[in-house]
């Protein structure tokens, strides 16, 4: 496969993952949409790694793979959290809290 075949995917699934953080108010789908992103990002890593010949991508997308998995860990106890407090998940509800 070719790589503009590649960079293409990564483009539709990054274009998605901002449409989606940007069109819901609800929390794990913005969440989601962020993974998609992170995604999209790794794919390009892998394409013009292999298209390089070299490794460094492969390890920038594991790299990657580790924070998005701790960026998930936090992002959901923090909605788990709100959602204990508030009973809603609903984006435009975050901006009542007090600090």
């Amino acid at each position: 496969m070719l790589l503009n075949q590649f960079l293409i995917l990564g483009a539709v699934l990054f274009c998605i993952g901002v449409y989606g953080v940007l069109a819901r108010k609800n929390a794990v789908m913005v969440l989601m949409s962020i993974e998609l992103m992170l995604n999209a990002v790794n794919i390009n890593m892998v394409a013009f790694g292999f298209q390089h010949e070299v490794v460094s991508g492969q390890v920038f997308a594991l790299f990657i793979i580790a924070v998005a998995a701790a960026e998930v860990g936090v992002g959901l106890a923090i909605v788990l959290l709100l959602y204990r407090n508030q009973t809603s998940i609903d984006v435009e509800d975050f901006d009542l809290m007090k600090g």
